[in-house]
């Protein structure tokens, strides 16, 4: 097996060359988008004991009634461009979304922003990594 994948690999170099090339460039797209406008969970706390902020859970109301960041609102996100005017009254405060595993949230982060949400950003890890850490959640 490793005998074809060195032939394979001596054969074809400018095909692995390509592969590698685009998986280093997806890695680091990946870890720069990973890291942009997201916060971990103190930083969270912190955002909403200091600055009021907001917290979005756009898990399904099922996981959300499991456990929740209290005072969260609960938008999932498959309804979350109809339901985009409840959140016009905090568009100028610290919006934080949180999904499940802090994958999904991007793509909510991204929709607030166009919104005009001025500081949408996401929970590093979600509820997961919330968990995780240690910090109490609620339960519905």
């Amino acid at each position: 097996m490793i005998d074809q994948l060195f032939e394979f690999v001596m054969n074809h170099p400018h095909l692995v060359g390509a592969f590698l090339l685009v998986l280093i460039a997806w890695i680091v797209y990946e870890t720069r988008s990973a890291a942009s406008n997201a916060v971990s969970s103190p930083q969270a706390t912190q955002l909403i004991n200091r600055e009021d902020a907001v917290v979005l859970d756009i898990r399904e109301s099922k996981d959300f009634k499991a456990g929740h960041i209290a005072g969260a609102r609960n938008i999932p996100q498959s309804s979350l461009e109809s339901r985009m005017n409840e959140l016009d009254k905090v568009k100028a405060q610290p919006i934080i979304v949180v999904c499940k595993h802090g994958q999904s949230s991007g793509a909510a982060q991204v929709k607030l922003e166009k919104a005009g949400c001025e500081r949408a950003m996401k929970l590093r890890g979600g509820m997961m990594q919330w968990q995780s850490d240690g910090v109490p959640v609620v339960k519905k």
